[in-house]
C-alpha cells in the first residue's frame, strides 16, 4: 500500500467512524425491542439463547416459551433455570408431525401460550423468548392477530425474541432487528449425526 492510498484508507475510517458516533449520539430513544431471528440456517434459537444469557448475566428476569420441542433434552433450559432468572414453557405435544393430530397439537399451542401471554404482560421480564414460534403461526395453531396485539401491549421496556422458519411477514414489519439465517453448509447433509453439547 502506498503512502497515498494509506492515507486515503485512514481519512475512509475516520469518517466512517464519525459517521457511526453520529448515529449513537442520535440514537437517544429507550425501549424493549422485538428481534426476529429466521431463515433455513442452523442457529436460530441457539442466539436466542445466547441473548438470554447476556440478559441473566446483567441481573435480569427471562422468560421462554418452546413451542415444539416438547420433552426433548435441552442443554440450555437444564443450565439457565439453574440461574432462577429463567422461566421456561414448553408446548407438551412436541414436533407436529410426531402427533399427526391437529387437535392436540392446537390445545397444546393454546396452553403454552397462555403462558405466554401472561410472560408478556410482565413487567419484571426483561426478555421473552418466543422459540419456533413461526411454526404455529404458519400452521394456523395461533392468530397471528392475537399474537400482535399481545406483542404491541407488552411493558414499555420489555423485549421480545422470535424464532423459527418463514416467519410471516407482519412480525418481519412490526419487528425492531429481523436476522435470516442461511444455511451454507451443514454437518448433517455429510451424515454426521446431531450430538448432544452441540445440536441440543
Amino acid at each position: 500500500m502506498t503512502n497515498n492510498e494509506h492515507a486515503r484508507h485512514k481519512a475512509r475510517m475516520i469518517k466512517k467512524k464519525q459517521h457511526i458516533d453520529q448515529r449513537i449520539a442520535a440514537a437517544n430513544e429507550s425501549r424493549g425491542i422485538i428481534i426476529v431471528l429466521t431463515g433455513n440456517g442452523k442457529g436460530k434459537t441457539t442466539a436466542a439463547f445466547g441473548n438470554v444469557a447476556r440478559c441473566i448475566g446483567h441481573g435480569y428476569h427471562t422468560g421462554i416459551i418452546q413451542f415444539i420441542k416438547g420433552d426433548w433434552p435441552c442443554g440450555e433450559r437444564q443450565l439457565l433455570e439453574q440461574t432462577g432468572r429463567a422461566t421456561f414453557h414448553v408446548m407438551k405435544t412436541g414436533f407436529t408431525w410426531e402427533t399427526q393430530d391437529k387437535t392436540v397439537d392446537i390445545a397444546a399451542t393454546q396452553e403454552v401460550w397462555k403462558a405466554g401471554k401472561v410472560m408478556l404482560s410482565d413487567p419484571n421480564l426483561r426478555l421473552v423468548v418466543l422459540d419456533e414460534m413461526t411454526y404455529v403461526l404458519r400452521y394456523g395453531y395461533l392468530a397471528i392477530e392475537e399474537v400482535m396485539s399481545a406483542l404491541q401491549q407488552r411493558p414499555a421496556m420489555q423485549s421480545v425474541i422470535i424464532t423459527g422458519r418463514g416467519c410471516p411477514q407482519a412480525l418481519i414489519d412490526i419487528a425492531d432487528t429481523v436476522s435470516d439465517i442461511q444455511p451454507v453448509k451443514h454437518a448433517f447433509d455429510a451424515g454426521i449425526q446431531a450430538q448432544e453439547g452441540i445440536d441440543w
